[in-house]
């Protein structure tokens, strides 16, 4: 319906341009919006605001010419001019029932549109640290960004989701360690473990499974793993330079060989548990990126050389800096520090420089709120790699906050007190998880509630809105089980007959759907999809308890089935978009 306004007003704009009365070379971007006024119509523009400079006519003018201009056409019941020169549009109420044989015709694919087709665009999300399992913070980037992906794959975008690995770097070798003292206890060797090592349950795992592997060929004694390691932090020195000693003295007792073989068994497993929460989630991957790949293919020394070259960078007290200040950045930045180790933003350059090689027409990096400052740095270092930085969008991401109660729940992957995402999908179910998940804009902050989550009452907002699906298939199952003949066809002729408030609404909300999955995917807030479920469900549910479907009439009967097929279509479509269940019974 509104891409049908759109296309009529399209096709005035392209008169006047022909009357001369617009530029030919003017670019017109369409502006239609429903309208929150019953009385001001049901679609409203200010395309005659927008455009009365260029035409040089005053807007109400302009929107004569206008609304002269529109085709006529049955969708149509009037046009008014109001306020400086708003156009309002009145759709005639016999369309209103189009929606309906539209949805039944269309099935899964009624929402979806091509307006993107063509274009390729790589969607990064998540990529946590594979140190630890994933946690309820990394649940919502989860969600968020596989419903993204999910919404501009709906409109016709080609789309590969990807997880950097971070698998290069000093947290990974604090990794390794860990795992590798925890085998020496698996051993019999007694030693105090690092404060700021590892933790969790699962590195001793790691470390177990390890020693069933390899037995005790690579067991050291306590005295040569201590001997002259600063003191840690319990014993009143320093643990930043008591774990680094102790990553040193480990990769100098294994060997390269023996460290890589640790290095790997603790990656290859937290990598193994990522992947399996991830797919149990709802969330797939195209591509798993190493970071160490961009280190053994040369792609880092290849983007500092780009940045060279372009004149970006010099040396500062024995390190090499990127002089991102020119553009943009708050400062400049070090890319290679004075021993001669690249940093980490040195690999997120290579990273970048790979994925613009790779030939997206966008790149959407979704990223936890904490990571707000790393983006200007990361944009001057597109501009001076010579790609146009606004190909890059940065959605950010509010970890979610869960409590017990009223008692906050701790997250930290160090210390291993933290509550996994697998745990709370055990909890409360995916579909739940993903949700609530979803329920606010990515930005905001949100408490995850447990109880309200795993409730079954309609103050569960995922419940009521699939008890709005599982209550339209009671009513199909009612028509066989009272051996009831449907008519479709008898049913999209009588659609006329549902008057009722409930039925108008509800149709009303049906024909919204393709323009809030659109405007969902382009704007990136799958929020507004969930609002919409929320929105038409609670209509379904006044619907069904205000009125009998299956009465004895065949034409008003067979016409409120077809309403509430098409109800059920678009719960399932949505549903389906955002990886959720279409429970039957509940």
């Amino acid at each position: 319906m509104k891409h049908k306004l759109e296309c009529l007003l399209q096709h005035a704009i392209t008169t006047l341009k022909s009357q001369g009365i617009l530029e030919q070379e003017l670019a017109v971007q369409i502006n239609l919006e429903r309208t929150r006024d019953p009385q001001h119509g049901d679609f409203a523009t200010n395309l005659s605001m927008l455009l009365a400079k260029p035409a040089k006519l005053n807007p109400k003018q302009l929107a004569e010419k206008i609304v002269a201009a529109l085709p006529q056409d049955s969708l149509v019941a009037k046009t008014e001019i109001a306020g400086p020169g708003f156009i309002n549009f009145f759709i005639n109420t016999d369309t209103q029932f189009q929606i309906v044989e539209q949805i039944l015709t269309s099935g899964q694919k009624f929402g979806l549109n091509t307006s993107c087709k063509g274009k390729r665009v790589q969607v990064e999300f998540v990529s946590a640290n594979p140190t630890g399992p994933l946690h309820v913070g990394h649940g919502r980037g989860a969600a968020y960004g596989s419903a993204v992906a999910d919404l501009l794959e709906a409109i016709g975008y080609d789309v590969e989701r990807e997880y950097y690995v971070n698998d290069a770097g000093r947290q990974m070798d604090i990794l390794a360690t860990s795992v590798w003292l925890r085998y020496l206890n698996e051993c019999g060797v007694d030693l105090p473990f690092p404060s700021n090592g590892y933790r969790g349950d699962y590195v001793r795992n790691i470390a177990i499974e390890l020693h069933n592997t390899v037995g005790n060929s690579l067991q050291k004694t306590a005295e040569s793993v201590l001997s002259e390691i600063p003191a840690d932090e319990p014993q009143g020195g320093d643990k930043e330079k008591h774990i680094d000693a102790l990553i040193d003295r480990t990769k100098t007792l294994l060997g390269p060989q023996n460290y890589s073989h640790v290095f790997q068994a603790g990656l290859n497993e937290i990598l193994i548990d990522i992947k399996d929460d991830l797919a149990e989630f709802g969330v797939s991957y195209q591509e798993w990126f190493s970071e160490r790949q961009l280190m053994d293919d040369g792609s880092v020394q290849k983007a500092l050389d780009r940045l060279q070259t372009a004149g970006f960078l010099y040396q500062h007290e024995g390190a090499i800096w990127f002089a991102s200040s020119r553009l943009g950045d708050e400062k400049d930045r070090v890319v290679v520090r004075d021993n001669g180790q690249t940093t980490y933003f040195a690999s997120d350059i290579a990273y970048h420089m790979n994925k613009l090689d790779r030939g997206f027409d966008h790149i959407i990096n979704i990223w936890g709120a904490d990571h707000h400052g790393y983006i200007p740095r990361v944009k001057a270092a597109m501009q001076a790699l010579g790609a146009d930085e606004s190909k890059l969008k940065v959605l950010l991401v509010q970890f979610a906050v869960l409590y017990r109660g009223d008692e906050k729940v701790q997250m930290s992957t160090r210390s291993g007190e933290f509550v996994t995402l697998r745990q709370l999908r055990n909890e409360v179910g995916k579909d739940a998880c993903r949700f609530f998940y979803m329920m606010r804009k990515s930005e905001q902050h949100m408490d995850f509630d447990l109880k309200l989550a795993s409730s079954k009452s309609n103050e569960n907002p995922v419940y009521y809105v699939q008890y709005a699906y599982a209550r339209i298939c009671s009513v199909l199952r009612q028509i066989d089980e009272k051996n009831l003949q449907r008519d479709l066809q008898l049913g999209l002729d009588n659609l006329n007959l549902l008057t009722t408030e409930q039925e108008t609404v509800l149709l009303t909300t049906l024909s919204k759907y393709p323009e809030v999955l659109d405007r969902a995917a382009k704007q990136y807030e799958p929020h507004q999809l969930i609002h919409y479920l929320r929105e038409l469900a609670n209509q379904f549910h006044s619907y069904y308890n205000a009125h009998q479907f299956l009465v004895d009439d065949a034409k008003l009967c067979n016409a409120r089935i077809n309403l509430i097929c098409a109800v059920k279509q678009v719960l399932g479509n949505a549903f389906q978009l955002l990886k959720l269940n279409t429970p039957e019974t509940m």
